[in-house]
Parts: C-alpha cells; structure tokens; sequence
C-alpha cells in the first residue's frame, strides 16, 4: 500500500518534474532564462501546480455528472443501506423500535384509535424490522455480503 501510493506517486512526480525540466526547458532559452536550475523550477512547479491541480479537479469533479452516478451506485451497491449495521443497532436499537411499535400499537387498540389502514401499516414495519432484525435484506441491493 505504500509503496503503490506514497512511493510510487513521488517517483512519478519526480520522473515529470526532471522530463520536463530536462527536455522542455532546456530547449527553450525563453524558460530556461526564468528557470535557469533545477531546483527553482521543481519549487516553482510545486507551489504554483499542486494548488492548481487541486482547484481544476474539484471544480471537474463538480461539474462532472459522472461523480454524481459513481455516488449513487455506491449507494445503491452498499449492503448496509440494506441490512442493519452490526453491533448496537442490530442487538440494541432495532429490537427497541419494534417493541415501542409493539407497546404502541397494544395501548392504541385498546384506546381504539388504530382502524385497519394504521394497524396494517404498524403491521408492515413490525414485519420489516423483524427481518432486519433477523439478519435479512429490506429493497433489493446490487451485491450481498457474504
């Protein structure tokens, strides 16, 4: 990993930094007045080129609508956005919200407040949080964990 990121992307910026100097530079009299040695130059290249780089991506990235779709397949393709996050919300959370669901619907049939449309869709997220509940899939997500 680091050498496939770290090491790797100095070698290269280094590799373009000396390609650059060495045979575009250095044929020009013009720019090799202004850049006369190595060093300025690969200062120079950094400070101005690095800020530069950055603001020319960012405003790429958000004027590419290929961002906006590479999110929404990461969204779709995220099994967590259809299952329950292991730990607290699996053991702890989700079984609380179906028991108040429960104890609600029990103290509203009682009072008679549920008619049959409130109580099938208490019934509908009872039936959903007990799959999730249950280790299962709510939607239909591009690719299941295994």
């Amino acid at each position: 990993m680091g050498y496939a990121t770290y090491l790797n992307f100095l070698l290269g910026y280094g590799s373009t930094l000396v390609t650059v100097y060495y045979l575009a530079l250095k044929s020009s009299p013009a720019l090799l007045d202004i850049f006369p040695k190595f060093i300025p130059f690969a200062v120079g290249a950094t400070v101005v080129g690095a800020p530069l780089t950055v603001v020319i991506g960012w405003v790429h990235l958000k004027r590419s609508p290929a961002y906006s779709s590479e999110v929404e397949v990461g969204v779709e393709s995220n099994p967590y956005n259809y299952k329950i996050v292991p730990g607290y919300w699996k053991e702890a959370f989700v079984p609380l919200f179906l028991e108040l669901l429960v104890q609600i619907k029990q103290l509203s049939a009682a009072q008679n407040l549920l008619d049959g449309d409130r109580k099938s869709r208490i019934e509908d997220i009872e039936r959903k949080l007990q799959v999730l509940i249950d280790g299962g899939y709510l939607g239909a997500p591009r690719t299941k964990m295994r």
